[in-house]
């Protein structure tokens, strides 16, 4: 049983929860299953793991600078995050096996079912994101049952997660084909809910056609804002220099120090900005580069292992698409945080910690839905949603777990906080093992899900061998059918 564990734990560690291990593997073999010559199996795992590193050193570069910028926001606005007993690096000191353990069995829970139902059609392979959601299904779960042994935490974790990554998905399909056509590949990423909000919200709004972000026509004298690095350093260092004009200066100084002990804290101020803008350059480069090689070597996946599977992939890998959206939804998800932070600190209820990359992740992929579906008018919205969930969701959030680690509040996307309330609406019967009714309703919720949705799509299948040229085709324009006019299978899935 220990040797089992370890292998376990071992995979969790080295294989899922290194992303670029874990798609170069996936393209190593997709590639293998395609019978391609050796040299191109070589290159194009390489090519993919070498741009997920890319992707990542990106991320790395401008959260630097979000980080630097949170702590100045926080000083600029007079707040500081609220005190807590137990800390994060305790619980994964405490739960960390039993994530790992949740997180492999989740994963080979849902591969098996994705095999076995077709309509599941998507394999979630966001590594970063498969550790979060596990380790916030984790902490619920000792929350309403702390006397639960680890067998049952990983048991009932792995089930909830597994039905949560085949699912999730599913219900982005019908905005995800306005993004991607082609249904290359799905989005997995846990901004779905602020994501599906604001695609529905959105409608009334106006059309991608008229408003598109990408195609906003500006005064000559202002063209400049339509290359996405040059608007992106701009505004993030007006931001900046506005932040170091109304911090303390000891916390200014501090944190330019990190950078250079000689510098200005007006010139780090730019600087941070400039490297911001260069790190979404790179990281728009490496979701190029990784994209160009997993999506058709998981074709080898789709056609000998799982067929019909497609990858779900992390956010940034829709970016590309519209990345002036992704840009204003930063900007407005972070006006109606400071907008919640000081009406909440105002009124004594919550003092918020400024989570500068959720309101960048998330608010820019919201906004990017928001802009598919109403252009610039989505975009905004999208961002606006994100700021409020994020703010009134690490508001009452942070007492839930306050017993484990109440750091999940303010690192939080919109579906932990989903997530959190749904597992507590199980607390008041979670004693004499009733915690057993989390995996077992979310499995039951996927299989019945995936029964109607393949249902649906053997309606349309008929459907379209009665009247072929009426079937709208798979690859149609984003603007060629609403999510009204979605088809079948896409209207089954916006309603799990």
């Amino acid at each position: 049983m220990d040797v089992i564990k370890d292998i376990l734990t071992f995979l969790a560690d080295n294989v899922f929860g290194q992303v670029p291990i874990l798609i170069g593997l996936i393209t190593l073999i997709g590639l293998i299953l395609q019978r391609k010559r050796f040299e191109d199996v070589f290159a194009g795992a390489l090519r993919a793991t070498i741009g997920v590193v890319i992707l990542f050193i990106g991320v790395e570069v401008f959260t630097g600078g979000l980080t630097s910028f949170q702590t100045v926001l926080a000083s600029a606005m007079d707040t500081a995050p609220p005190k807590a007993d137990n800390t994060l690096a305790d619980f994964l000191a405490q739960q960390g096996g039993t994530i790992a353990l949740v997180i492999t069995v989740a994963f080979l829970v849902h591969v098996l079912v994705v095999r076995l139902f077709p309509a599941a059609r998507y394999l979630y392979l966001t590594g970063h994101l498969m550790f979060w959601i596990s380790t916030v299904t984790v902490a619920s779960l000792v929350t309403i049952a702390p006397d639960a042994d680890q067998l049952t935490l990983v048991l009932c974790g792995a089930g909830f997660v597994a039905a949560y990554w085949t699912l999730q998905p599913l219900w982005m399909r019908p905005l995800m084909r306005r993004v991607m056509p082609d249904d290359r590949f799905g989005f997995a990423h846990t901004s779905s809910l602020a994501c599906l909000i604001t695609g529905y919200a959105a409608r009334p709004l106006g059309s991608r056609e008229k408003h598109d972000t990408e195609k906003l026509k500006l005064p000559r004298q202002l063209s400049f804002f339509k290359d996405v690095n040059v608007s992106t350093a701009l505004v993030i260092t007006v931001i900046m220099l506005i932040g170091v004009a109304l911090a303390d200066g000891g916390v200014v100084a501090k944190a330019a120090a990190e950078m250079d002990d000689k510098l200005s804290p007006w010139v780090w101020a730019i600087l941070v900005g400039l490297r911001f803008a260069g790190g979404i350059a790179i990281l728009l480069f490496g979701v190029r580069m990784f994209l160009a090689e997993i999506v058709p070597a998981f074709k080898g996946f789709s056609d000998r292992v799982i067929p019909g599977t497609r990858p779900a992939l992390d956010a940034p890998t829709v970016f590309p698409v519209a990345p002036t959206a992704v840009m204003v939804g930063f900007v407005a998800s972070t006006a109606v945080f400071l907008v919640c932070l000081g009406v909440f600190a105002a009124a004594g209820w919550f003092t918020l910690a400024p989570p500068m990359i959720m309101l960048f992740f998330v608010g820019g992929a919201a906004a990017l839905f928001g802009n598919v579906v109403a252009g610039w008018r989505g975009a905004v919205l999208g961002g606006a949603i994100t700021g409020l969930i994020l703010a009134v969701g690490q508001a009452v959030t942070w007492d839930l777990y306050e017993k484990t680690a109440p750091e999940l509040a303010t690192l939080a996307d919109p579906d932990w906080y989903a997530i959190a309330w749904l597992l507590k609406a199980v607390d008041p019967v979670a004693g004499g093992g009733a915690v057993w009714l989390v995996p077992a309703v979310a499995l039951a919720a996927m299989v019945a899900s995936l029964l109607l949705l393949g249902r649906a799509e053997k309606r349309r299948a008929a459907a379209e061998e009665d009247a072929p040229g009426e079937a709208a085709p798979e690859g149609a324009a984003p603007g060629d059918a609403a999510p009204d006019d979605a088809a079948p299978d896409d209207a089954a899935s916006a309603k799990t």
